[in-house]
């Protein structure tokens, strides 16, 4: 910096972190203003990875959207699927067979695993860590196998139907997945060893990106970032889907709300994954996996159509005058996925696709909270403050 009688000027740096930079995991580009290593402003930029699922949802059948949901968070697409098939089913008014909902809930914890063991692979990478990361993958290569033997995918799976699942489970896959419930606990004790108590970890992970349980929830923060703040919300324990009330499971609180203990909350909901999965083994019903009371979801005869169309131009004629009410059919729902709360917004017109179909994603949400974790702190706390709030760009642009 240049001299100015006698002493040093200051100036503020404004530099762009992203949409290509490694350990922003995805197109989002944070515009920071810096002060020499401290960020005096942090401003998020979403929208490079935009594809349209909400409209284009809206133009397909139920049935023929449910692969949309797949890309949304690619990394737990089971979850995704789940939460919109369940949102059909109550918007229609029906209800999937007890053994699929078993599968259902066995396939979501599945997903929550594969998603925490990336999560902790590449913040612990993002963060210096390289050993952890092997290690994680080496597990979640596993699951990858075990999605592949239910489904014949391993990332974009589409298996969960409207009223049920595609195909049943064979005793082969559940005794490969019990096999693993009865191992993996010893892996992450393994994770732990490498990384719980190491003080470059702890230095880098303590008193860092703090949320306090009041700001999680005015922010709308869901699962582990909400959770790590010790705010007691879990929908799959106070909003039951599925299997879930029939199964026994806690749910991990931080104390602190900053970085370490979020890490320690998803490390222990991997614990309690495997525990559900166990439970819904051992418990699993006989019977159908698919319902026969689901309808055909496709879409209506040309001249229902031409009525419908009729129907929405006298709609928007109705806005433009003044506020309407929504027609009947109405809904949301949502499942607690693996980084928070996943919602779908359906607004019926009694066709067979959605009027109106709307997502709340978490990583939407929790990628307005990075000013908050990031004004104040260090440059090298921003690259922690991302990997702590697992984000995925798929479902934050959707």
């Amino acid at each position: 910096m240049p001299e100015q009688k006698g002493k040093l000027r200051k100036k503020e740096l404004t530099i762009n972190m992203g949409p290509q930079h490694p350990a922003t995991h995805g197109v989002l580009r944070l515009e920071l203003d810096i002060d020499g290593e401290t960020v005096v402003k942090c401003t998020p930029h979403v929208g490079y990875l935009h594809r349209g699922t909400e409209k284009l949802g809206e133009n397909r059948t139920y049935l023929a959207a449910l692969p949309l949901t797949d890309r949304l968070d690619y990394i737990s697409s089971m979850a995704n699927n789940v939460g919109y098939c369940l949102a059909v089913e109550r918007l229609f008014g029906i209800e999937a067979p007890e053994r699929a909902k078993f599968i259902r809930t066995m396939a979501s914890e599945m997903a929550r695993i594969s998603s925490h063991l990336l999560w902790l692979g590449t913040h612990a990478l993002d963060i210096g860590a390289m050993t952890v990361f092997l290690y994680a993958f080496k597990e979640r290569e596993w699951i990858l196998d075990l999605f592949e033997m239910l489904t014949g995918a391993r990332l974009t799976v589409t298996y969960p139907r409207i009223g049920g699942v595609r195909n049943d489970v064979s005793e082969e896959f559940l005794s490969s997945l019990y096999k693993f419930t009865d191992e993996f606990p010893k892996n992450i004790e393994e994770y732990e060893t490498l990384i719980d108590q190491n003080r470059i970890w702890l230095q880098r992970t303590k008193n860092i990106g703090i949320i306090t349980a009041e700001e999680a929830v005015n922010w709308g923060l869901t699962g582990p970032m909400l959770r790590g703040s010790g705010v007691d919300y879990d929908l799959r324990k106070y909003c039951p889907y599925d299997a879930y009330d029939k199964v026994d499971f806690d749910v991990p609180l931080g104390k602190n709300g900053d970085t370490y203990d979020r890490y320690r909350c998803r490390m222990e909901e991997m614990r309690q994954s495997a525990r559900i999965i166990r439970q819904c083994i051992e418990k699993l019903p006989e019977g159908p996996v698919m319902t026969p009371d689901a309808p055909k979801f496709t879409l209506p005869p040309k001249e229902r159509i031409l009525k419908d169309m009729e129907a929405m131009i006298q709609h928007f004629v109705l806005v433009i005058k003044g506020p309407v009410t929504a027609p009947d059919g109405e809904i949301y729902s949502a499942i607690e996925a693996p980084k928070g709360e996943l919602g779908f917004y359906f607004i019926s017109n009694g066709t067979g696709k959605p009027y109106r179909m709307r997502l709340r994603s978490p990583s939407f949400i929790h990628a307005s909270v990075l000013p908050l974790l990031c004004e104040g702190a260090l440059v090298a706390d921003v690259i922690a403050n991302i990997g702590t709030i697992d984000i995925v760009l798929g479902e934050c642009d959707r």
